[in-house]
Parts: structure tokens; C-alpha cells; sequence
């Protein structure tokens, strides 16, 4: 089992290192590999995703993705940005489904800034289409205006596109996840507006078709932000384009208490996958040691359940997580009064020491 770890930018090389060190207490003789991706690959070669990184993450069996982004590079040409290293991937690798969980703890129903009673119990997973929508769509660029309501005048452009093939595989995704779950998928989409959405809010109509057992519901994009943060259980699976998406699952993320506890999967076909924490690079708290690694750490956890066929051992680190919780250690992000704050290093330790535990008297 070959993996590539792309620690990337910013907090990416502290949280990346707490997953593996979890990883290498499960002792499942893991061959892992590093390269370079984002704005420490612009430095080191003038490109966010070198050839050599590319081939080693086409090479891997799973690739374990820290985070990119810099601020010193804002002003150099879009594909030479570090966020282009996670949008080169996913393309090159053909990672289409985006799976976001969004699950609150027990323990931190507290650090939601929700009512308890809205989010006690929740567990919702965004599916997100990963390679189309206006984020790869062309044309794209900037011109002179042809028309519109200011002629001559220079515009920016993206093009909005999804081909019958891409919902169609996105959709059964989401189907097949809801039969393991509670049979229910929401598509939030804004056809009451967009071309391309009336045209996914058809399709998925037609692939629901094959899914009997599966209740499929239609929700605008407004709507479904509005809701999340009313009645967030409501929701069982949500699928969506990669621009809803995207804005969604951070939104989610909050209802859990941190974006530093959200996890995600990016697959393709052949279920090789990019796994990744939602949240970003955070240049502002780089090398402070005190960036929350969980999420990073229950990115490995989905690792080793879709692409590594080694669900048990995805199951001891989400145990060790939810015990590290339930003893009251928080970093920053999830802090309250009551409970003990620790660093990044202090909890990859304490997830480890849980694991170690865990299997001594089980």
C-alpha cells in the first residue's frame, strides 16, 4: 500500500505529520513517499504541482494531502498559484466525488455555534462534484465586452458546464452512499435560474429512478444554506456541483463545531483517492503548534476505509479520536471553559496514546 504525502503549505507540514504518526502506530507496513506541492513547489521549481509529484500521486495507491495556499503568491499568474496543485490532481487523477462528512461530536455539541438541539446527533454527508462546474469550465479569461449592459468596457468570464456523464456518475455516488445510510438524498442545485442546474436537477431525476429504495429531494442552493443552519438534521446526503459545494460543506463545517474537525475524500473510479482536512493552509498560525490536526487525522481514517480496504483500522482511529474528545483535550479551535487546551503535537499524542490503549484491552 503505497501513499504519497503532500504536506503542502503553511499548517499543512504540523498536521500532516500527527496523521502519520497515527498511521504508523496501526503498524499496517504502509510505504509512504514526499513531495512537494503548492507554494513550496513554486519556490523550489517556479510550478505548484511538479511533474515528479504528480507521477508519484498517479503512482500511489492513495495520496494523503496536507493544504496549499500562500499569500506571497497571490499576485503571480493564476496557474501558477499554489491552489492549482489540488485542482491539477484532481484532474490528472480523475478525482470526481468529493465526500465531506459533517459530524458533531458529542463532546463538542458545545463549540457549535448552533442550539444544542439543532445539532446533537449530526451527521450529513456532501457529496461535491470535483471536476467540472465554473472552477474548470471553458472558455474562460478576461476580453473586451461584446455586449451585456456595459459594451467595450473590459469583463471577467467563467463558463458554468456539466456533460450528462459527469451528474450521471456523481449522482449514483450519492445514491449508493445514502442506501448505507438513512436513504435520503437532497440535490441543491438553482434551476430555477441556471441552465446547467435545471439540467442536473434532471438527470438526477432520471438515475433516482434506479434507486427505488432511495427518497430524492430538489433544494435551491439558498434555500439549502438557509436550512443548514435551521434545521440541519433534516439532511441525511446532500450532492451537489463543485461551486455549491464548496461554499456548503464549509458552511457545515461550522455546525460541527470547526472546520479543524472535517475531514474529506476526493475519489475517482478505481477508488484511488486524495484525502485531505477542509479546512485551509492558515499562514496566520503557521509553525505556532497550535493548528487542530483531527481533521487531518480523520482524513487518514477515510484513507484507510475507501482506498486501502482496511476498514478496521479506520474504525481504531475514529474510536481514539472520539475517546481523546470525551477526555476534555481541545486545541484551540474547539476550546471551552471546562475542558483542557493542548497543541498539535499534544493531541497526535494523545490520539496515539487512545489507539495504544485501545488495543491493550480490547
Amino acid at each position: 500500500m503505497k501513499i504519497a504525502i503532500l504536506p503542502g503549505d503553511g499548517i499543512g507540514t504540523e498536521i500532516v505529520a500527527e496523521a502519520i504518526k497515527v498511521l504508523n502506530v496501526l503498524d499496517l507496513k504502509l510505504e509512504t513517499e514526499f513531495a512537494l506541492a503548492g507554494g513550496v513547489a513554486y519556490a523550489a521549481t517556479n510550478h505548484p504541482l511538479p511533474e515528479a509529484t504528480l507521477k508519484l500521486a498517479k503512482e500511489a495507491d492513495a495520496v494523503l494531502f496536507g493544504a496549499v495556499g500562500d499569500w506571497r503568491y497571490d499576485q503571480l499568474d493564476r496557474p501558477l498559484r499554489p491552489e492549482q496543485a489540488i485542482l491539477g490532481l484532481r484532474m490528472n487523477l480523475g478525482l470526481f466525488a468529493n465526500l465531506r462528512p459533517a459530524i458533531c461530536y458529542e463532546q463538542l455539541v458545545g463549540a457549535s455555534s448552533l442550539k444544542p438541539e439543532l445539532i446533537s446527533g449530526l451527521d450529513i454527508l456532501i457529496i461535491r462534484d470535483a471536476t467540472g462546474d465554473v472552477y474548470f469550465g471553458q472558455p474562460r479569461g478576461r476580453r473586451t465586452a461584446a455586449d451585456g449592459h456595459f459594451p467595450g468596457a473590459e469583463e471577467g468570464f467563467d463558463t458554468m458546464r456539466y456533460s450528462r456523464p459527469e451528474v450521471e456518475r456523481i449522482a449514483h455516488v450519492a445514491f449508493q452512499a445514502a442506501r448505507k445510510r438513512n436513504g435520503r438524498v437532497t440535490s441543491v442545485d438553482k434551476a430555477n435560474v441556471l441552465e446547467t442546474s435545471q439540467f442536473w436537477r434532471d438527470i438526477m431525476a432520471e438515475v433516482s429512478k434506479d434507486y427505488p429504495d432511495v427518497e430524492l429531494d430538489h433544494m435551491y442552493v439558498d434555500n439549502a444554506a438557509m436550512q443548514l443552519v435551521k434545521a440541519p438534521k433534516k439532511f441525511d446526503v446532500i450532492v451537489t456541483g463543485n461551486m455549491f459545494g464548496d461554499i456548503l460543506s464549509d458552511e457545515a463545517a461550522m455546525l460541527t463545531g470547526s472546520i479543524g474537525m472535517l475531514p474529506s475524500a476526493s475519489l475517482n473510479a478505481g477508488n484511488q483517492g486524495l484525502y485531505e482536512p477542509s479546512h485551509g493552509s492558515a499562514p496566520d498560525i503557521a509553525g505556532k503548534g497550535i493548528a487542530n490536526p483531527l481533521a487531518t487525522i480523520l482524513s487518514a481514517a477515510m484513507m484507510l476505509r475507501f482506498s486501502l480496504n482496511q476498514a478496521a483500522a479506520a474504525n481504531r482511529i475514529e474510536s481514539a479520536v472520539r475517546d481523546v474528545l470525551a477526555s476534555g483535550l481541545r486545541t484551540a479551535d474547539i476550546y471551552s471553559e471546562g475542558t483542557t487546551k493542548v497543541g498539535t503535537c499534544a493531541m497526535g499524542d494523545a490520539v496515539v496514546a487512545a489507539i495504544t490503549r485501545n488495543a491493550s484491552t480490547g
